[in-house]
């Protein structure tokens, strides 16, 4: 078999796994997953075009699952050392040690940003990049994620989120806040939209 048609077949099944890891994710948690499958490769390369692989500084990955959207920003030039991957599920942390190895991997919870980095990383990242499930909390959990998520961005600097839902899944009307989205995805399953917020 000729090696581009090997790498491909591999790839193919590692996408099937990660299909499998997480419909079963899903159904014992659905409202933590926020998804049934992995974000399909238009999706994730859509957010991964929104951060700049030349900015200074770590680009924060939040609930990044088995990894979509982390090859997407890898495949987009942003070195692996500067991810820090942040992810609940104790199962996709190993996966993703596995295979981004270069890559801080912290295994905790996305929502509660302050209490994972204190005052670590403070003003010096370049992006945040969330998979998260917002539509499915509370408007007070999300207003309270994207502030702490503004605390260690540098100004500017995108947060960067997609949603299935039609409406943003923060509100457009936050003070000193750009709001930005891009076309609807229909490629994805189910169609998606990605929203870039940006403070200063």
């Amino acid at each position: 078999m000729p090696f581009q048609s090997a790498v491909g077949t591999a790839r193919k099944g590692l996408r099937i796994d990660d299909d499998v890891r997480f419909i079963r994710s899903w159904i014992e948690k659905p409202l933590a997953m926020g998804a049934v499958m992995p974000s399909g490769k238009p999706l994730a390369r859509a957010m991964a075009n929104f951060v700049d692989p030349e900015a200074q500084g770590k680009v924060i990955e939040l609930g990044p699952g088995t990894g979509a959207i982390t090859e997407a920003l890898v495949e987009h030039g942003v070195d692996e050392s500067r991810l820090v991957l942040v992810e609940f599920n104790s199962n996709f942390c190993r996966l993703l040690r596995a295979r981004y190895p270069a890559a801080t991997v912290i295994q905790g919870d996305a929502y509660r940003l302050r209490r994972l980095f204190g005052d670590y990383l403070h003003g010096e990242v370049s992006a945040v990049v969330s998979g998260l499930p917002l539509v499915t909390k509370p408007l007070r959990t999300r207003l309270r994620l994207i502030t702490e998520a503004f605390g260690l961005l540098r100004p500017g600097s995108p947060f960067i989120q997609f949603t299935y839902s039609v409406v943003p899944p923060i509100p457009r009307s936050l003070a000193r806040v750009r709001t930005e989205a891009s076309e609807r995805i229909w490629l994805n399953l189910p169609p998606a939209r990605v929203w870039v917020y940006r403070r200063g």
